[in-house]
């Protein structure tokens, strides 16, 4: 394509995306103030304009002149469109042509970037440890009193403290935010608290309870020896029926009469006979600050409620002392085991239906499939027969078989050779499915009262249109709260197809931000159009130049199991093209976070968003600097093809 043909596309381009940018922005005209425009608004509104046209082969024709092509201007897309105008005039000779004078454009680079950052700073706080891009770290419920563990965070690089609203309760959300601000104080670093939102996030809900028989399991060498007893933790039935089965940690719980409880000691012994008749006992061996008991067995043993113990304790002379014989008063129940199998049916309930295994005939035939309840009974109103269904973020894919009146039967197609456990409260999506559900539940309404007096910031999960943000924004009003800048979660396809819409009806109305939620992302567009989508989501936000939080699964098994995964840390990398990066718990967070910072710091000088910034390969330099200094004859050198 000769210079001129291609200066005449690029104008023609350019009177395209003005004219269709000025007709996209009228529909959004009620949602800017006096109706005036920002330039941000605008600049999306071009850019999404000439991102409609295919221009891989005007971008090869710039490339190939060596003119700054059009793959970086996202923040100041006119003003780059411009520059390219004037430098192809010149190549064509036509400086003189009124196409080589644009009008000016306030929007440039410069200012570009700035309103990116100046917003950044607005919503996220200013950068620390020389770091341009900030972190976010999901706190855990348990680390309500961990003021230790808070302010570590907070040294290592946190920049803004997230609690999902989810999970846990009011107190615990508080306590965690005051200890985030003291030690923020303390630290004399700044630290914003994000609150999400639950939003209509669809789970399996619960699973009857399986046989009642625990397996008490030690831990063994590589020649087995035990290394490392069975742990069982050992309650008052008071304790026991105040709890009511929500435990917050992993070990197996059971309860003997308060009176007995009363009066055991460390070093005590239960004695008794396994239901496989072996003779087994726990040993107490520590006392909790609430008052309960952990004890440990040395040996593999099954115990079920009718299981009897035999109270020994042993004194310092060595004489037995025998306080007498105590039975189980409160045994912790598992739910029942449901695994699924590639073919397998399976049934989805409404919420009020208990979930349980296929039901089986004696010679094994299926002759009722395993069936699990779902948390959102409203999705049965909208889903098709044909309709996809994943569960468990993807583990587990199936199709939507027949509607019964007993809720969906789904025929089970993606799973591993091995099956998989489905268990409760775990994420169901349809990816397909139109489900006209409310934006916000009756429970984030009620959480955005505390929300909006606690947290400087709120997340909006499952966000989908225009409508769900002006409901949210309405709330926020009516708590004189409509300053409270909003994170919107994009976690849906529909929120992807719709994503330009909902930021230029906000930006003019609320501070925003944007959330690339993977996880469900990834479920309901697939992990392969996943890569594409997220790259995609960056350069509109660049464009309105609002911040982007890259979320979900960084260094997951790092924070979760202390192992540096080399795919994990490769994604890392790449997520330096946002304004911030969420960090989700563990408990090797702490070294997670430490681990992205410092990937952070790194990569920031060779990356910006999209551009490369060169910065000299000092790796590769040669480290003899008197060699560096000598004149090297080479084959390949100017030197050696004139002497040829």
């Amino acid at each position: 394509m000769s210079h001129t043909a291609l200066l005449e596309r690029i104008l023609e381009l350019k009177c395209q995306a003005e004219e269709k940018a000025n007709r996209r922005l009228t529909q959004f005209q009620e949602f800017f103030p006096q109706g005036e425009f920002s330039a941000s608004a605008y600049n999306l509104a071009y850019y999404l304009a000439l991102r409609e046209v295919d221009l891989r082969e005007i971008q090869e024709e710039l490339s190939i002149l060596g003119i700054s092509s059009l793959g970086r201007g996202e923040a100041h897309i006119a003003d780059n469109l411009d520059k390219v105008i004037n430098l192809l005039c010149y190549l064509s000779n036509k400086v003189d042509s009124t196409a080589c004078h644009p009008k000016s454009n306030d929007l440039h680079y410069a200012n570009g970037q700035g309103y990116l950052t100046k917003h950044t700073c607005n919503l996220l706080g200013d950068p620390i440890n020389n770091r341009e891009v900030r972190i976010m770290v999901t706190l855990p419920g348990e680390a309500y009193d961990d003021y230790h563990f808070i302010r570590s965070l907070i040294d290592a690089g946190m920049n803004c403290a997230r609690i999902n609203s989810a999970h846990d309760n009011e107190e615990t959300w508080l306590a965690l935010i005051q200890l985030v601000k003291k030690a923020s104080k303390d630290a004399g670093k700044s630290c914003k608290i994000l609150m999400d939102l639950g939003g209509q996030k669809i789970r399996t809900g619960d699973i009857e309870s399986g046989a009642s028989v625990y397996h008490i399991k030690t831990k063994t060498d590589e020649f087995g020896k035990v290394i490392a007893p069975g742990r069982i933790k050992v309650l008052s039935q008071s304790q026991f029926i105040e709890q009511a089965d929500n435990w917050e940690d992993e070990i197996f719980h059971l309860a003997i009469n308060d009176q007995a409880h009363s009066k055991l000691s460390f070093g005590d012994r239960l004695d008794f006979i396994d239901i496989r008749g072996k003779r087994r006992y726990l040993e107490i061996s520590e006392r909790q600050t609430d008052g309960s008991f952990n004890a440990n067995c040395w040996r593999t043993a099954y115990i079920n409620p009718e299981t009897k113990f035999n109270w020994k304790r042993f004194e310092k002379r060595k004489t037995e002392y025998k306080p007498g014989k105590l039975s189980i008063k409160g045994f912790q129940t598992s739910p029942a085991k449901i695994r699924v199998f590639r073919g397998d049916a399976l049934l989805l309930t409404q919420s009020h239906i208990s979930g349980r295994p296929a039901l089986l005939t004696e010679g094994g035939s299926v002759m009722e499939p395993a069936r699990i309840p779902i948390t959102q009974d409203k999705v049965f109103e909208f889903v098709k027969v044909g309709a996809p269904v994943w569960i468990d973020d993807g583990k587990i894919g199936a199709l939507v078989e027949n509607i019964t009146e007993n809720g969906l039967l789904l025929r089970i197609h993606k799973v591993r050779p091995q099956g998989a456990l489905i268990k409760s409260d775990k994420g169901v999506n349809f990816p397909s499915s139109e489900l006209n559900l409310p934006a916000l539940t009756e429970k984030d309404i009620s959480d955005l009262d505390f929300i909006t007096q606690h947290a400087d910031m709120v997340a909006f999960s499952f966000v989908q249109t225009t409508d769900d943000m002006t409901h949210l924004l309405s709330e926020l009003e009516k708590r004189n709260a409509k300053n409270m800048p909003v994170i919107a979660k994009i976690e849906t396809a529909k929120a992807v197809k719709n994503l330009a819409d909902i930021i230029l009806s906000s930006i003019g109305r609320t501070q925003l931000g944007i959330m690339i939620a993977r996880g469900d992302l990834a479920v309901e567009i697939g992990s392969v159009r996943m890569a594409e989508i997220q790259e995609e989501i960056l350069w509109l936000c660049e464009a309105a130049h609002v911040p982007v939080i890259w979320a979900t699964q960084v260094l997951e098994t790092l924070a979760k199991q202390g192992v540096r995964s080399r795919p994990e840390i490769t994604d890392a990398a790449m997520s330096v093209r946002a304004e911030c990066v969420m960090l989700n718990k563990g408990p090797y967070i702490l070294e997670a976070l430490r681990v992205l910072d410092d990937i952070l710091i790194r990569m920031q000088e060779h990356q910006h968003k999209k551009t490369s910034r060169l910065r000299a390969l000092h790796q590769w330099s040669m480290a003899d600097a008197d060699i560096s200094q000598k004149r090297i004859f080479h084959p390949c050198s100017i030197e050696a093809m004139e002497s040829n």
